[in-house]
C-alpha cells in the first residue's frame, strides 16, 4: 500500500516533467518545417524602435555565394562538426585568458540555436540552454536546415534581419541574385551588423571582404560547403 501511495504521489510530477519534454521537443520540431518566428532579439530591437524587417526565403531563392561567404567567415567546418567546434573553442578560450576582447568560438549551430531559441546574453544559464538546443537541431534538422534558418534570421543592420531583407536593405535586390562580391561583404559585416556598411564599406570591411571572396573560392573548390549545396 506505501508503495502504491508513493506511485500515486509521483505521477503527476512525471507528467509535469513528460509534458515539458513534449513541448521542448515540438519547439524544436516545429522550426525544422516551418519558418521560425521572430525571435526574442527581433522582438525586443522592434520594441525599442528599430523596426522590424524579416523575409523568409527558402535556401533555393538565396544566393548560393552567400552560403560560401559565410562558412568562409563564420564557420569554416560547418559540415564536418557536430555542432561545436573543439579547436574553436579551445583557442577562444586561451585568447579570452590573456584578456582584451572576448573572443567567441560559437559554430553556424550555435548562433542558430541561440538566435531562435534563446534571449541574448552571456550567462551560464543561456550558455548551457544553446549547448543543449545545437545539439537537438544538428540531430533533428540537419545541416541544410540549419543553414537555412540561419541565413534567415541573422541580424545584418539594425531592424533587418534575414539573407533576403539584408539583400534589399544593401544592394536593393534579391537575395537570390547576390554577387559573389555582395555576398563576401554581407559575410564581412555579420560580427558587427549594427556597426559595419556592407553597401558603402570602409576600410576594414573592405579588406574583409576581399579576404572572403578569396576564401569563398577554396570553400567551393575544397567541398566544405558540401553539406548544404551539394
Amino acid at each position: 500500500m506505501a508503495k502504491q501511495a508513493q506511485i500515486r504521489k509521483r505521477r503527476p510530477v512525471l507528467a509535469v516533467v513528460l509534458g515539458l519534454a513534449g513541448l521542448f521537443l515540438i519547439s524544436v520540431l516545429l522550426p525544422r518545417v516551418l519558418p521560425p518566428q521572430p525571435t526574442f532579439l527581433m522582438v525586443s530591437r522592434s520594441l525599442e524602435g528599430e523596426g522590424l524587417s524579416y523575409r523568409w526565403r527558402s535556401l533555393d531563392d538565396i544566393s548560393p555565394r552567400l552560403v560560401e561567404a559565410v562558412i568562409a567567415s563564420e564557420d569554416s567546418t560547418f559540415c564536418a562538426h557536430r555542432g561545436f567546434d573543439m579547436k574553436a573553442i579551445e583557442k577562444a578560450l586561451k585568447a579570452n585568458e590573456k584578456g582584451g576582447r572576448i573572443r567567441g568560438g560559437s559554430t553556424i549551430s550555435q548562433q542558430t540555436a541561440k538566435n531562435v531559441f534563446l534571449w541574448p546574453g552571456r550567462d551560464w544559464v543561456r550558455k548551457g540552454l544553446e549547448a543543449g538546443y545545437t545539439v537537438l537541431i544538428e540531430t533533428l534538422w540537419g545541416k541544410r536546415r540549419v543553414m537555412e534558418v540561419y541565413l534567415n534570421v541573422a541580424e545584418w543592420a539594425p531592424g533587418v534581419y534575414g539573407a533576403e531583407a539584408a539583400a534589399r536593405h544593401w544592394f536593393d535586390k534579391p537575395a537570390s541574385d547576390l554577387s559573389p562580391r555582395e555576398a563576401a561583404r554581407l559575410a564581412a559585416i555579420l560580427p558587427s551588423p549594427r556597426r559595419y556598411n556592407a553597401s558603402s564599406p570602409g576600410p576594414y570591411v573592405r579588406r574583409r571582404a576581399s579576404r572572403l571572396q578569396a576564401a569563398m573560392g577554396t570553400v567551393r573548390n575544397d567541398g566544405l560547403a558540401a553539406c548544404v549545396l551539394g
